[in-house]
């Protein structure tokens, strides 16, 4: 990408492939999103607790922890849209499959295994390695544009399925959501999704960066694996992710239900948590913004450092009605972030070279957390009869994941590097 290149000129070029990430992404969200209203009618149905019920969505990360860095290597050799075109089909196919589950916790199980094994070709990777190849001079408002996909799907998806689920049943809601969100993520796909390799692939030099790609990695600076292994800052940013993923992926899971715990209905917790995707919405673009323009390291820490907050809102004996939707609306904000943040930084330190592989060793701890937090949460209840432990446990996480990011160390100059020639690691 032609360095000179201003954020206004990258938008006219690139502005539908930022349209149809921020679509990807938002489908990519669909089972994390939903699972939280399907939990009482599938404990209603076959009498599961809310463990075994999470359990699923733990497995599914297992696997995609698992596999992650695999399918970077696989983007980094042979682009973005080659992988998520199929894998959207796949995945349609996968989360329709949910309609046959019939009380077996093997099938259960078996089924959350198949969709993290196919979904994998629309993970993040897919649509954060387009767009961060594409954008340099307004990468953290395109990145945050094309997170909001999660934060669209997390205000449309609770009514969404609450009215499926009432009107058709939970085993046509997932067929619906299946089918409706993903045909619309394929048609977008197919005429807008093209990342810098693709364009490459298009034009003239085409059979040359394809041949170099197979031995090198063209001309985009960046760290190697091992340069990347040994590069404090991304163990920073790595561990920060697990630990504020591991305490919001359980407070988002679960968040009906805590919300049912202190009395309020299913479907009033429905628009409670549509209000966390409309706060999202508005934090991924305004953080989008300030990444831009400040510290990221310091926009990065006392975001998901605030984030505290919500836990220690919803504790119980300390809410009230004003105070649970200010809670939520916190946890919506800095909720919507924390993808973004780990995005951002892990572009900025690592570089664009070997970025797929990279951020699916990211990914994995990702999915890490993912998987841990939803069984964490869940545990804390079955034990205890209530979501306090977990609460607490997610207000002290969030301020270190916040702290770890406050103690970055300066951003290397990947353009100095390349007008340099060898590719060198980040101080």
């Amino acid at each position: 990408m032609d360095q000179a290149k201003t954020a206004a000129q990258e938008w006219r070029e690139s502005w539908r492939v930022v349209l149809a990430a921020f679509v990807g992404f938002s489908f990519l969200t669909i089972m994390s999103g939903s699972l939280t209203m399907f939990m009482q009618p599938l404990a209603d149905e076959f009498g599961w607790s809310r463990t075994l019920i999470s359990s699923g969505f733990t497995v599914s990360n297992v696997f995609t922890a698992i596999l992650s860095p695999i399918f970077g290597l696989v983007i980094d050799r042979y682009g973005t849209r080659r992988i998520a075109i199929p894998g959207i089909v796949l995945t349609i196919g996968s989360i329709c499959a949910f309609a046959f589950v019939n009380g077996s916790v093997a099938q259960w199980y078996a089924l959350w295994a198949i969709y993290a094994t196919i979904s994998i070709g629309v993970k993040t990777t897919v649509w954060t390695a387009a767009v961060a190849s594409l954008f340099k001079a307004g990468q953290g408002l395109a990145l945050g544009i094309t997170l909001c996909g999660m934060a669209a799907s997390q205000t449309v998806l609770p009514p969404l399925a609450n009215w499926l689920i009432d009107a058709y049943g939970w085993r046509l809601a997932y067929v619906w959501l299946g089918v409706g969100w993903g045909g619309l993520t394929l048609i977008l796909c197919l005429f807008f999704f093209y990342d810098a390799r693709d364009r490459r692939r298009t034009s003239g030099v085409a059979p040359i960066v394809e041949e170099s790609a197979k031995h090198d990695t063209g001309n985009l600076p960046g760290l190697t694996i091992g340069e990347a292994w040994r590069n404090r800052a991304l163990w920073h940013i790595s561990i920060s992710t697990l630990i504020i993923m591991t305490v919001t992926l359980g407070l988002t899971i679960h968040q009906v239900p805590i919300l049912n715990g202190i009395g309020i209905s299913r479907a009033d917790a429905a628009l409670l948590a549509s209000l966390v995707g409309i706060a999202s919405l508005l934090g991924k673009i305004s953080t989008g913004a300030l990444l831009d323009r400040f510290s990221p390291n310091w926009v990065g820490g006392v975001t998901l450092a605030g984030t505290a907050f919500a836990f220690v809102l919803l504790v119980d004996g300390v809410h009230s009605l004003p105070l649970i939707v200010f809670a939520m609306l916190v946890n919506g904000y800095t909720q919507g972030t924390k993808l973004q943040i780990c995005t951002y930084l892990t572009a900025r330190y690592a570089g664009m070279r070997k970025f797929g592989t990279i951020f699916g060793f990211m990914n994995s701890v990702m999915a890490v957390g993912s998987g841990t937090g939803p069984v964490f949460a869940a545990f804390s209840y079955d034990m205890g009869g209530s979501y306090t432990a977990f609460l607490i446990a997610g207000a002290i996480g969030s301020v270190l994941s916040g702290l770890l990011l406050v103690t970055l160390p300066p951003f290397p100059d990947w353009s100095e590097k390349r007008e340099a020639g060898p590719l060198g690691a980040a101080s």
